[in-house]
């Protein structure tokens, strides 16, 4: 697993502030909202309003939030229109960035992202630059009490290719459309799915071994996950763990 894949599990396993609970209930109520909007708001016709509706459930956000931001979405209530534009950058050390953001002002946020990547040591990089080290995947990931005979026996129909050992934890990785019909098959296999969704893996990593590299590009990983508009941020580093745990 990636340096960026362990450093996103040890934030979730240490849990999220008030502030940044506060934070991601926005970001993914905006998801819902886009969802609806480009797929429509049918949960079981629309895969990908599906998968954030399941995300949003995960993180405790009221159903009648939920509901709100799908009747933006499909216009049934006033909302505002946002953008999808993904940025590519570097961090510190030549670490590749992907940032996927939702905008009702690309102008604005193009030019926060750009500012903040520079103040903090990094840079934008050309459109396509970054974007062909990463593909498009489903991940669940799943409790590591469970059997991988048992895990592999319920998922392998729905469409899981692979199964990895994280420690405290299994990892199936899938193609992103089967990412809902894994988890659901798992589920009613009475399999505990911790977490489920469409991420963007790097093909390579980067190491990184220098504790105040690592710091900085960690820095750099906090800071655009804090902007409003930010709503996934891909890496390609591989930071040892015990630096990962030392600086979350």
């Amino acid at each position: 697993m990636s340096g960026h894949s362990k450093w996103a599990t040890i934030k979730h396993q240490k849990g999220a502030k008030d502030k940044a609970r506060g934070k991601l209930f926005a970001k993914l109520i905006r998801q819902v909202e886009v969802a609806a909007r480009e797929g429509g708001g049918d949960i079981e016709s629309n895969a990908t309003l599906r998968t954030m509706y399941n995300k949003a459930r995960a993180a405790s956000v009221p159903i009648d939030t939920i509901d709100r931001a799908i009747k933006r979405g499909t216009g049934e209530l006033d909302g505002v229109t946002y953008e999808s534009i993904t940025y590519e950058g570097y961090a510190p050390g030549g670490v590749a960035l992907l940032i996927d953001v939702l905008t009702d002002n690309r102008n604005r946020t193009g030019a926060e992202v750009r500012s903040l990547l520079s103040k903090m040591g990094g840079s934008m990089a050309e459109p396509g630059s970054v974007a062909w080290q990463f593909t498009r995947t489903g991940v669940l990931m799943v409790p590591r009490s469970v059997s991988e005979d048992d895990i592999m026996l319920a998922a392998l129909d729905a469409g899981a290719e692979d199964i990895a050992d994280d420690g405290d934890t299994w990892r199936l990785t899938c193609p992103p459309q089967a990412t809902e019909t894994v988890r659901e098959a798992l589920e009613a296999a009475g399999v505990t799915v911790l977490s489920a969704e469409s991420t963007m893996l790097p093909s390579t990593t980067i190491e990184v071994t220098d504790a105040d590299e690592a710091k900085k590009v960690l820095r750099i990983m906090d800071a655009l996950e804090e902007h409003d508009d930010v709503q996934d941020v891909y890496s390609n580093f591989d930071i040892p763990e015990e630096i990962l745990a030392a600086s979350v």
